[in-house]
């Protein structure tokens, strides 16, 4: 058949794209390599019968402040939320924890003689936080609000390691802090590191981290719904490894990344574009686990069961040593492990009485260590008990999960890719072959479930093709 539009990749940002092209009233079809759509949002049973685990992605809030996403009310397509107490919680080893809640005067209460800092730092931010985050989850221009966006400009261009120095004595605000920016996988010493720990506890003071009642997987199914409800088409089991395997069609959108656009285009595209995207550089991969258990995590600090995220990492002296064991090419004996505790607040994901976990830290890209017994020990630290409530185990390695998913192929390297992404070009999605344009997390705003990659592709492939 015949498209105006063709997108290869049905994670959320291809789905966000070919949703904005049915929505102009243009055909399109969605090709995807899996027989299950979803890419990074996607839901399985992983280790035993009616226990779900999210396979990749787990926890949203950009989703939530996503302007795209806004726009569909995906609520009407079958997504629902699910709010816990707290955002995220970060326990330490004297058995104390940092807890961040939406209600930023809550959150202060515990943080010592930092507590009027935390509030000046982020304040600003979260008087108007979704006119703020349509500024952040877009390639850089001249802002809307200059001067609120300069004054995350200068922050954000901080190491984390700097921001926190310069501002927080309390040991307490300092690991809540470096914990949050330690879901980036720039190393904490590296400038831009604050940008990913400045959005993160924003997003938690403005709308928390929520998790989608289901499993991750619903953000997909609903995205499908809402494409087919427009005439878009979705064909899985069809991979696409060249140009030739490709329906025709006015134009492409790759929801893919540099690597994978390289080798499937070929000579569609001209050798100097091609020779700068050959430069892509990818940073640490991932080690995960999923966890069936017969019980909730016994932590030590049962304050950590009001969030469905915890951070278990002890001090920020302990995750700036892990994340930059990391870049060093090493294994960390003691990882920084990003948990969540999703049965705790969605009963779907369990059978009665039973729960799940899941966890990741980061490795080098490429590693295939086994990276179970450390982080499990990680977790015993700050709950003594844990391994005595696991009824069975899931892990993936880095190279698992690229051959799950392409796409994860390893985070941002450093601060210029991070700011000029996929190569330097004032609009990131387009290349120059006029048909083919890019959507993955490799363009910006990058990473995270927000749709917006795909859909400001698909924005720019509509304006240059089909003039509207």
């Amino acid at each position: 058949m015949n498209y105006d539009v063709v997108v290869i990749g049905a994670g959320p940002n291809g789905l966000s794209a070919a949703i904005e092209v049915a929505r102009a009233g243009l055909t399109v079809c969605v090709l995807e390599a899996n027989e299950k759509i979803g890419g990074g949002v996607r839901t399985e049973e992983l280790t035993l019968p009616g226990f779900l685990h999210d396979v990749c992605s787990a926890i949203h809030p950009m989703a939530i402040l996503s302007p795209f996403f806004q726009k569909l009310h995906l609520k009407q397509w079958g997504l629902q939320w699910f709010f816990s107490p707290a955002a995220v919680a970060h326990p330490l080893p004297d058995g104390s924890a940092a807890i961040l809640y939406k209600d930023l005067n809550r959150t202060i209460e515990n943080l010592g003689n930092n507590a009027q800092r935390w509030h000046d730092l982020f304040a600003p931010f979260t008087r108007t936080p979704f006119a703020f985050f349509s500024q952040i989850l877009r390639p850089i221009r001249i802002p809307r609000r200059p001067f609120l966006m300069a004054r995350f400009g200068r922050l954000a261009l901080r190491s984390c390691v700097d921001l926190v120095q310069r501002n927080f004595s309390d040991e307490r605000a300092r690991a809540l802090f470096a914990g949050c920016a330690g879901h980036s996988s720039l190393a904490l010493h590296a400038r831009g590191s604050a940008s990913f720990g400045l959005a993160l506890a924003i997003a938690g003071h403005a709308v928390g981290w929520p998790l989608p009642v289901g499993g991750s997987q619903k953000i997909a199914d609903a995205l499908a719904a809402c494409l087919q409800s427009s005439g878009g088409e979705i064909i899985t089991g069809h991979k696409v490894r060249s140009m030739r395997d490709l329906p025709q069609a006015r134009c492409y959108i790759f929801d893919v990344t540099p690597r994978q656009l390289l080798n499937i285009t070929e000579d569609a595209l001209p050798s100097r574009y091609r020779q700068k995207l050959s430069g892509f550089q990818y940073g640490p991969g991932v080690f995960k686990m999923d966890w069936a258990l017969s019980a909730p995590i016994p932590w030590r600090n049962q304050d950590c069961l009001q969030a469905a995220t915890v951070h278990v990492g002890g001090t920020t002296e302990e995750i700036v040593q892990a994340e930059a064991e990391v870049w060093k090419n090493k294994h960390p004996d003691n990882p920084f492990v990003l948990l969540a505790q999703q049965s705790l607040f969605d009963t779907t994901r369990a059978p009665a009485g039973k729960h799940t976990a899941w966890g990741y830290c980061h490795v080098p890209n490429g590693s295939h260590i086994d990276m179970a017994e450390r982080i499990e020990r990680q977790i015993e630290r700050f709950a003594p008990g844990f391994r005595d409530v696991i009824l069975s185990r899931h892990t993936m390695s880095t190279t698992q999960l690229e051959a799950h998913n392409e796409n994860l192929v390893g985070g941002d390297n450093n601060l210029r890719q991070f700011l000029a992404r996929p190569t330097l070009r004032w609009n990131p999605y387009s290349t120059p072959n006029s048909k083919i344009f890019i959507c993955s997390s490799s363009t910006p705003p990058g990473g995270g479930v927000h749709g917006m990659s795909g859909y400001l592709a698909a924005r720019t492939a509509l304006r240059r093709i089909f003039r509207r």
